[in-house]
């Protein structure tokens, strides 16, 4: 009974996080089971198939809230789910590892970029006209996206999010939204082809059932978060929990001193909360000046 409530908590922390900041619900479970002791692809593969049911209910909560850029959504899904049901059939014999330290390098920088855009330069993009990016655009960050999510157990949203934060003129409880809602369809790919590889007697159905069911209560309530969070300050807190999480797999991927972890960690989290102070004072500091405006 123990177990069963502290995986339902895990499972509501885990969508919370995700719905919200559009990742980290994979990673945050993935890295759960595996210090359980459960094979990387079994773990996955029982992450993936409690994200078909969480996705799901994450989706049509962002729908209702008016979180999600339905166009973006269809241009996604096709290439997400390719990528995905790819990266499951051949989780085993895939050099997962030897990639990852490159592409967690780009997005700590890319992290960083969005902390800046949405601190300093968000005032000047609200009346800018939103750059919207193109199929030759979206189809490789789908594949690559949803390739990474099946081999490691989450990467749609660590992958997908940041990249579509980048541009300039989008709201960031869109990019939320809309990653959060494709992911489904990425979800149900990487889980037919851990069923192809692996067969549903691999699964852990404790696993999937406690975490659907913490994700099912903690869906309705993130899109909620997302609907009323103001932009920059939705915006800095992606940014800070996208350079946290690639700081973690560049510090292991690299071998660094165990000791330094915490060194590093306290910087980063130093940093993130002073952006995210910052960020309150400068919504409060609008809030004024529109009052006064008017």
């Amino acid at each position: 009974m123990k177990k069963l409530i502290v995986f339902i908590i895990v499972g509501f922390i885990a969508q919370l996080i995700d719905g919200s900041l559009g990742m980290a619900y994979g990673v945050t479970s993935t890295t759960l089971l595996l210090a359980f002791g459960i094979a990387p692809a079994v773990a996955s593969a029982s992450v993936h198939l409690a994200e078909v049911v969480t996705t799901a209910a994450s989706g049509a909560s962002h729908l209702k809230f008016g979180n999600v850029d339905r166009d973006m959504v269809l241009k996604l899904i096709i290439p997400g789910s390719i990528g995905a049901f790819v990266g499951a059939c051949f989780l085993s014999n895939l050099p997962g590892d030897l990639i990852k330290p490159y592409i967690s390098t780009f997005l700590l920088i890319l992290g960083l970029y969005i902390i800046y855009r949405f601190l300093f330069l968000q005032s000047s993009q609200e009346t800018e006209r939103v750059q919207k990016m193109s199929n030759k655009q979206l189809v490789p960050l789908g594949l690559l996206a949803g390739f990474f999510d099946a081999t490691g157990g989450g990467g749609w949203g660590p992958i997908a999010t940041p990249v579509l934060l980048a541009k300039k003129g989008v709201e960031a409880r869109k990019v939320v939204g809309t990653v959060d809602t494709s992911e489904f369809a990425v979800a149900v790919s990487a889980t037919l082809g851990f069923f192809i590889s692996l067969g549903w007697e691999e699964v852990n159905w404790f696993w999937v059932g406690t975490l659907m069911l913490g994700g099912i209560i903690a869906a309705p309530i993130a899109a909620w978060i997302v609907r009323i969070m103001p932009s920059h300050l939705l915006g800095v807190l992606v940014g800070g929990l996208i350079v946290l999480t690639n700081a973690r797999t560049l510090l292991h991927s690299w071998n660094v001193a165990e000791n330094l972890y915490m060194v590093v960690y306290s910087i980063i989290i130093a940093g993130w909360v002073f952006s995210v102070w910052w960020a309150i004072r400068n919504h409060k500091k609008r809030l004024i000046s529109d009052h006064l405006a008017s």
